[in-house]
C-alpha cells in the first residue's frame, strides 16, 4: 500500500467531544451530572464508555439498572456501527458536544442488538474483517494469520494502540503489484432517509481497461441518487470519516486509507445542510 501513515494517523485518533446525559425519566437516588467524554471515531460505543456506565450507575441503585443503551434525540445508536459513521450519518450538521442520552430501562428490542460482553464487540469486529479480507484476498491473508495476530488487531483497537493494530493490519491492505488494487472494495454506504441499513455490492477497484475506479464511479453505478446532476444543485454531502473526499478519489486509496478498523469503508450519504 502507498505510505501516506500520517492519513492513517489522523483517521485513527480522529476524536468527537461528547457530553453523555442521563435520561430524565431514570430513577437515580441524587441528581446525575452530565458526563464528558472525547470519543475516537473508529471505535465502538460499548467499547469505549465503561466510565461513563461506572458515573451514572453511582447514583442509581442496583434494581434500577439493567442493561445500558444509547439515543440521539430519539434514535437508538447502534453499538455495532463504528462512533465515527454514527456521528456523520446522524449528527454531522449539528453543534458539539454531541449530546448523547443514557438508558437503564426500556432495551429498544426492535431496534438494537444486546451487548452483554466485551466478547460479543469482538466477534462482531472479527466477522467484519474476515468478509472484508474475503472480498479483497478470497479470504487467503486473514486465515494465513495466527490467532494471535487476530488478537492483537482486536487489542489493538480495544486498547487504542495504532501502531500494534497497524503492525498487523497492513498485511491486510497489501496486494499483488501485478494487480493494481483489491480482488473487490469492502465498502457500506448508509442513507437516513431509507429503510434499507446499507447498500452493499460487489465493486471492484480497476475497470476493465485498468483504470482506476473513483468514488464518484462507485456512486453513479450503486447509488446514483448521492450525486447532483452536473447542472443542478448539491443535496446530498458524502461523508467517510467526517471529511467529503472529493468524487475523483481513487477508490482503492480510499480503502486502503479511510476504512475503519474493520477494513470497510463506511460511506454517509446525508442531506446538505440548509443553513
Amino acid at each position: 500500500m502507498t505510505d501516506d501513515k500520517d492519513v492513517l494517523r489522523d483517521v485513527w485518533f480522529g476524536r468527537i467531544p461528547t457530553c453523555f446525559t442521563l435520561y430524565q425519566d431514570e430513577i437515580t437516588e441524587r441528581e446525575a451530572e452530565p458526563y464528558y467524554l472525547l470519543l475516537p471515531r473508529v471505535s465502538y460505543l460499548t467499547l469505549v464508555t465503561d466510565k461513563v456506565k461506572k458515573h451514572f450507575q453511582k447514583v442509581m441503585r442496583q434494581e434500577d439498572i439493567s442493561e445500558i443503551w444509547f439515543e440521539y434525540e430519539g434514535t437508538p445508536l447502534k453499538w455495532h456501527y463504528p462512533i465515527g459513521l454514527l456521528f456523520d450519518l446522524l449528527a454531522s450538521s449539528s453543534a458539539l458536544p454531541w449530546n448523547i442520552t443514557v438508558h437503564f430501562k426500556s432495551f429498544p428490542e426492535k431496534d438494537l442488538l444486546h451487548c452483554p460482553s466485551k466478547d460479543v464487540i469482538e466477534a462482531h469486529f472479527m466477522s467484519c474483517m474476515k468478509e472484508a479480507d474475503a472480498l479483497k484476498h478470497k479470504s487467503q491473508v486473514i486465515n494465513e494469520m495466527q490467532k494471535k495476530d487476530h488478537k492483537q488487531l482486536w487489542m489493538g483497537l480495544q486498547n487504542d494502540r495504532f501502531d500494534q493494530f497497524w503492525a498487523i493490519n497492513r498485511k491486510l491492505m497489501e496486494y499483488p503489484a501485478e494487480e493494481n488494487g483489491f480482488r473487490y472494495i469492502p465498502f457500506r454506504i448508509y442513507q437516513t432517509t431509507t429503510e434499507r441499513p446499507f447498500i452493499q455490492k460487489l465493486f471492484r477497484p480497476v475497470a476493465a481497461d485498468g483504470q482506476l475506479h473513483t468514488l464518484g464511479d462507485l456512486l453513479k453505478e450503486v447509488c446514483p441518487s448521492a450525486i447532483a446532476p452536473e447542472d443542478g444543485e448539491k443535496k446530498n454531502q458524502v461523508m467517510i470519516h467526517g471529511i467529503e473526499p472529493m468524487l475523483e478519489t481513487p477508490l482503492q486509496w480510499l480503502s486502503e486509507h479511510l476504512s475503519y478498523p474493520d477494513n470497510f469503508l463506511h460511506i454517509s450519504i446525508i442531506p446538505q445542510p440548509t443553513d
